[in-house]
């Protein structure tokens, strides 16, 4: 029964680590823990009665549940691994009585000294195996702070991008361009720089899934409010008589087609067209394409 309590605990251990590896360090996958987190606390926010508001703090919140159920289901992992080899397979100080502190509150507190690296010792591994275990243990809480550090220094630079790119498409809008206007060199390289900025965009959403739970708050740097422009501006191109605008207005056209297909794939599960898509995106995060600006 003692090792059965052990292995359920790595097994804790390990889902945590795997859920970290999916989230942080695989380039295309979502963790499962995180998704879950990060989903139930996205549909919560958007069915209050504020939504704009609470739809705001979701994301932050989410990442800060995400990395204290890692932090939790990692401390009590360890503890279960601890727990049954108290107090015989541990070394007290002096004034501690042994059978007094072989608890499953004891093993949580010698978890708890060895994942945040104390190291104070008043309660120590004294067989060769857990003597080995509790560093790794240490070297796990370091690695769930750097995990945070990494996870925060990369989501929001992929908003900034995001955001960066809602607000080029509502500059644009505001000007009209006409199909003369774009009918030139210049209309070209607009339309290139474009479809770059959404092939970037479209790689965050990829190795940053979780960024799609973050709200850009004001309608001029929403993707979801500004990308259906993106759309209007290639169609409205691809007539143009400029071999070099039709060619860079159907590369546009390929970008968001792709975009659409990443956002129905992991979040909206439309299976509709890309305008259908992204009305989807838009409507999930609080705006219809259909508003004005």
């Amino acid at each position: 029964m003692n090792w059965l309590i052990t292995f359920a605990g790595a097994a804790l251990v390990l889902l945590v680590l795997r859920d970290v590896f999916h989230t942080l360090w695989h380039p295309t996958r979502h963790g499962g823990l995180s998704r879950l987190v990060m989903t139930a606390l996205w549909r919560l926010a958007s069915s209050l009665p504020l939504r704009r508001r609470a739809s705001g703090l979701a994301g932050p919140l989410a990442m800060m549940t995400v990395v204290a159920a890692w932090a939790l289901v990692a401390v009590l992992g360890w503890t279960l691994i601890y727990w049954p080899h108290m107090p015989q397979a541990f070394t007290y100080a002096t004034g501690l009585e042994p059978a007094d502190h072989a608890g499953f509150v004891d093993a949580l507190y010698v978890s708890l000294v060895h994942i945040s690296t104390l190291g104070l010792g008043d309660i120590a591994p004294a067989e060769g195996w857990l003597r080995v275990l509790a560093p790794m243990e240490a070297l796990v809480g370091f690695a769930l702070l750097s995990a945070t550090v990494a996870w925060t220094l990369g989501i929001y630079p992929a908003l900034a991008r995001r955001r960066a790119l809602a607000l080029r498409l509502s500059h644009l809008a505001r000007t009209h361009p006409t199909t003369e206007q774009i009918d030139a060199p210049a209309g070209a390289a607009i339309l290139d720089g474009l479809a770059g900025a959404v092939t970037v965009v479209s790689v965050d959403f990829q190795q940053y899934a979780e960024s799609y739970y973050f709200h850009d708050g004001d309608d001029r740097t929403s993707l979801a409010r500004q990308i259906t422009y993106a759309m209007n501006l290639a169609d409205q191109a691809a007539a143009a008589r400029h071999p070099d605008v039709r060619l860079s207005a159907a590369v546009l056209r390929a970008a968001l087609d792709d975009l659409a297909a990443i956002l129905d794939e992991r979040f909206l599960h439309t299976r509709g067209s890309a305008r259908e898509v992204f009305e989807a995106f838009a409507h999930d995060h609080g705006r219809h394409t259909g508003e004005e600006t």
